[in-house]
């Protein structure tokens, strides 16, 4: 089969963020038992881990969306959550007083994603 829009050859796939309903579950799970290391932990909303001690392979969160970057869910046709997302700039990060990532849930506006990005 032959995609109608292929992904471009340069495509790069750094890291993954899985939506849970747990993170504790999902700790025991991925740190526990499969052997991912834990890089940062978000209250109870979000972790952070990695294998090799990078920022993070896997994002475990109990949200959708992350101030950090603008995203587009879908759903596979066996109903598994895919999250689109890119980066923002680091210097368009949302911040709390004390300089900390203030982590935000926030629907993407499609119309400013188009107007500004093109």
């Amino acid at each position: 089969m032959t995609p109608a829009h292929p992904i471009p050859a340069g495509t790069r796939i750094g890291h993954v963020h899985l939506k849970v309903s747990d993170i504790q579950k999902a700790l025991d799970f991925y740190v526990g038992i499969l052997g991912f290391e834990l890089q940062q932990l978000y209250g109870r909303q979000a972790a952070f881990i990695s294998a090799g001690g990078y920022h993070h392979h896997i994002g475990l969160n109990t949200w959708e969306s992350h101030g950090v970057s603008e995203a587009l869910y879908l759903h596979d046709p066996d109903l598994n959550g895919i999250e689109l997302y890119w980066d923002k700039p680091e210097d368009q990060w949302p911040r709390n007083a004390d300089g900390s990532l203030a982590m935000v849930t926030r629907r993407l506006d499609l119309n400013d994603l188009i107007n500004t990005k093109h």
